[in-house]
């Protein structure tokens, strides 16, 4: 019989791309998730049968226990932008991570792959780098063998990252950010789950650090997306005070809906998160200890964020015609 490996957290943005890549390996791949009804994208990445959705909460010792039940290797990939509520910083990313691995190691489990961030800083006053890091002390703690995988901000079509400023952009002359001179290293999400599969094959052990072949400003990123979806935007940077002051209110609305409205714009710990360079640290471990040669943003960006031209799918169409008349 096949092998089996748990994702937690494998119908997110970079679980599926893991649960896939396992997929064609042949291994049988539990997905373990919140909500199970909303991940049955994922039963078509095998064959029948070969990759399941289950639920789990793994703020829950059984439930965890339950998902890993006969797992050969866990991933955890679970992650969270989330200060407040049950499913915040703390109960995901730090004790839902030592959970896991404590868990894996008490039932026998023969490896571990458990996904951080680049940035993650047990002294940081970011929440999110913060609990990042304590995720990875409580891994490597009662799972020592665990490979650690920090990836900088990930990029692909269903991403958080451009989409959000490809659609922002839309919206007028002027595109604001915050942290403009902010370094990022751009790393492509299947790139990522490449490196998370060979944790999992066993052709990998430590901690890397994960970033694409491009690292630039933020204000810098911004003027390639806005190069690839043909649009003219004055990129302004707002001082980080300003933005400060905006995500308390934003954070402070949020909290008085007690939570039903999400503050989905800008929080008071990504302001923090902003200041601080986001990008591979000399000298650490890489894809290029892992074999792997990290995709370069103009390779994918245009095939997802052509939808953010002002003719969308139809913009080269219309760029030929024009050329046609010229030449007529």
């Amino acid at each position: 019989m096949s092998k089996l490996v748990t994702i937690y957290g494998g119908s997110g943005f970079l679980g599926r791309y893991i649960a896939r890549r396992m997929a064609k390996e042949g291994w049988r791949i539990r997905v373990a998730v919140r909500r199970p009804n909303e991940a049955l994208f994922v039963k078509p990445y095998g064959t029948v049968g070969q990759v399941e959705p289950v639920l789990c909460n793994i703020r829950d010792d059984a439930s965890v226990r339950s998902a890993m039940a006969g797992a050969d290797v866990v991933v955890n990939c679970v992650g969270t932008f989330d200060k407040r509520g049950r499913n915040n910083f703390d109960a995901v990313q730090a004790e839902g991570a030592g959970r896991i691995a404590r868990i894996a190691a008490e039932t026998g489990v023969a490896r571990m792959v458990h996904v951080s961030a680049i940035g993650a800083d047990a002294a940081s006053n970011s929440d999110y780098a913060r609990t990042k890091a304590e995720g990875e002390a409580a891994v490597t703690a009662v799972f020592p063998g665990a490979v650690i995988l920090r990836p900088s901000v990930m990029f692909g079509p269903e991403d958080g990252f451009f989409n959000r400023f490809a659609g922002m952009s839309r919206l007028g002359p002027i595109l604001p950010v915050v942290g403009a001179e902010t370094k990022f290293q751009p790393v492509y999400v299947d790139d990522v789950a490449q490196a998370a599969v060979k944790g999992v094959l066993g052709e990998a052990s430590g901690t890397y650090e994960l970033g694409g072949p491009d690292a630039a400003t933020f204000r810098a990123l911004m003027g390639e997306m806005l190069k690839v979806i043909n649009r003219r935007r004055l990129v302004l940077n707002m001082p980080f005070w300003i933005a400060r002051i905006m995500a308390g209110l934003l954070d402070f609305g949020s909290m008085l809906t007690g939570g039903l409205v999400t503050n989905a714009l800008l929080t008071g710990d990504q302001v923090k998160s902003l200041r601080h360079d986001n990008v591979v640290s000399a000298g650490a471990p890489g894809f290029a200890d892992l074999g792997i040669a990290p995709t370069p943003m103009h390779a994918v960006l245009p095939d997802y964020l052509w939808r953010f031209r002002p003719s969308g799918q139809y913009e080269a169409i219309k760029a030929s015609a024009k050329n046609l008349r010229r030449h007529s």
